[in-house]
């Protein structure tokens, strides 16, 4: 009944969206231009102003388009993993006598779209927009989605103009890729900015407020894209930079409209139509309808987990391992398989059987309803006598999936093994927000776990983040208040570890603990499925939450 309902919408998304897309493009000389039109998952656009909110999703398109950090990923192999490569600082090196100062050097030459240069200034300026409080440009609104994914981090000094120091609250290796996330915004343009604001406001924070909402609108990086028109809920339009600083990815394509569209019925339709060339996560029942009208889909295994991290609260129904393992064990994942068309990966663990941190965990997850259902008894629950647990889940976003089907099969599933699953469904970004709130706040209404998405590709916000004393909120994701001094040691080995083997067997003992210890039901791994228009070349979809425009083509 879901499906069928799902496919009537179809004919009315189509109808709805083909009417505003008809009136956006009806100018001829935008017609002229090599334009990618692509429908995002996300119910509002991604926020502009450099540090991205929507989850990933906003990294991969207002961040990485628009903006670059010092660190980025290889987006350019299909193949392989994403591996860190130079973004703005040319080479990095941590103090061999003090393993907590950084020196970066940056990339020369750079300019950002208001045409200032990039400096070591501007490093300094951009690191104390989301650390510094008392910072003129200070902005609490981009903290949780910034220094939560960089929680050593504390200071950074000028030595020169393109020298940088930056120092961390501990030995921090993995603070390069930390970095990938704390894209550059122009100092001279938010500037340019504040003196607009009204003299007759006065109060400083106010006047950097009022600053920052005036520079989202008109913002400036130093990305191969730069933007040419914002209209929040409806539509961000970005336009090829042509003096980029990397000839491998100054953009062919002239132009970019990105448009929020949640239901993905909706975005089927507009691919289909023509009014859009790339839709994100597809609906598995629609994509013989897409690849037969010529279309393409593009998906590739990536390090992105679909879980339910768990509540180790006081009360939590989750604290007793049995009850945690038998959730792990009584997930029917192939059926969750067939529900997604295929598209998806059948987790072991946050990592995959074989990666350089796998560990050999000693729980092996699994489809076992008999021993879950054994262990439920053991734990003194029964069909009579179900565990109540409640989800807090969004109705769609980015990375979620088909997150209310799934979620839905996995209430079955785990009924047959004296699971009583309720769920709080709330808005994505809202949920997103709760995430780093925690289980203990109001917002998490109730609910002992919580169904977000997360990408892997690094240590940090593959297991740290979730297994730290100190990442407990509001630090970081540790929503469920996991952790404990054996983990806490466990992490510091792989922090201080500066040797990749040696810090990569340091992470294969955590991630075995992880795993043993359960703080997630790890649900599916992602591929990350789209659909393209065949107008659109040169399409790389790496083995990463993140892809590249940049160096994609139009016929």
């Amino acid at each position: 009944m879901i499906l069928a309902f799902r496919k009537q919408r179809v004919a009315a998304a189509f109808l709805s969206t083909a009417a505003v897309f008809a009136a956006s493009f009806a100018a001829p000389s935008i017609a002229q231009e090599k334009t990618l039109r692509i429908a995002m998952t996300a119910a509002d656009i991604p926020r502009t102003l450099g540090q991205p909110d929507q989850g990933f999703e906003g990294n991969r398109f207002t961040g990485i388009p628009m903006y670059d950090a010092l660190t980025h990923w290889d987006l350019s192999k299909a193949e392989a993993p994403s591996v860190l490569i130079p973004g703005l600082a040319l080479s990095w090196a941590v103090d061999a006598k003090d393993k907590t100062k950084w020196v970066f050097k940056l990339r020369p030459g750079v300019k950002f779209h208001d045409g200032s240069a990039f400096t070591a200034d501007a490093v300094v300026w951009n690191v104390r927009k989301v650390l510094d409080k008392d910072a003129p440009h200070f902005d609490a609104s981009q903290v949780g989605v910034t220094a939560s994914r960089m929680p050593t981090l504390r200071t950074a000094r000028k030595i020169d103009d393109l020298t940088v120091e930056l120092v961390t609250s501990e030995p921090d290796a993995f603070l390069p890729i930390n970095l990938t996330n704390l894209f550059m915004a122009s100092p001279a343009h938010w500037d340019a900015k504040l003196k607009a604001v009204p003299a007759g406001v006065t109060d400083p924070a106010e006047r950097a407020k009022q600053a920052w909402v005036a520079f989202a609108a008109d913002a400036s990086g130093s990305g191969p894209f730069k933007m040419t028109r914002f209209v929040p809920r409806e539509r961000l339009e970005l336009a090829a930079n042509k003096g980029y600083w990397d000839p491998k990815r100054v953009p062919k394509i002239d132009r970019v409209v990105m448009l929020p569209m949640p239901e993905a019925n909706a975005r089927t339709a507009a691919l289909l139509s023509g009014q859009v060339d790339w839709i994100e996560a597809p609906s598995p029942d629609a994509m013989a309808a897409i690849t037969t009208r010529g279309n393409k889909m593009y998906f590739n295994p990536q390090p992105h987990v679909w879980p339910w991290q768990l509540s180790f609260a006081e009360g939590s129904p989750w604290l007793d391992k049995r009850v945690r393992h038998a959730a792990n064990l009584c997930v029917d994942r192939t059926a969750l398989l067939k529900l997604l068309g295929g598209m998806m990966g059948v987790p072991k663990g946050t990592v995959t059987p074989g990666h350089p941190w796998w560990g050999d965990p000693k729980f092996d997850i699994r489809f076992d309803p008999d021993a879950a259902r054994k262990l439920m008894a053991e734990a003194g629950h029964s069909a009579a006598k179900p565990l109540k647990v409640k989800v807090q889940i969004s109705a769609a976003a980015a990375g979620q999936k088909k997150t209310l089907p799934m979620n839905e099969a996995v209430q079955q599933s785990l009924k047959q093994c004296h699971f009583d699953v309720q769920f709080d469904v709330i808005e994505w970004n809202t949920l997103f927000t709760n995430w780093r709130r925690g289980a203990k706040d109001p917002t998490a209404n109730g609910a002992n776990a919580i169904n977000v998405s997360f990408a892997a590709m690094d240590p940090f916000f593959a297991m740290v983040r979730f297994t730290s004393t100190k990442t407990f909120p509001p630090v970081s994701n540790n929503w469920g208040y996991f952790g404990n001094a054996e983990f806490d040691k466990l992490i510091a080995d792989a922090r201080g570890s500066f040797d990749d083997k040696a810090r990569d067997a340091a992470l294969a003992k955590l991630h075995a603990r992880i795993v043993e210890e359960a703080p997630f039901v790890w649900i599916a791994h992602d591929v990350g499925p789209r659909a393209m228009s065949p107008k659109v070349k040169n399409v790389v979809q790496p083995k990463s939450w993140f892809i590249d425009i940049a160096t994609m083509t139009m016929d």
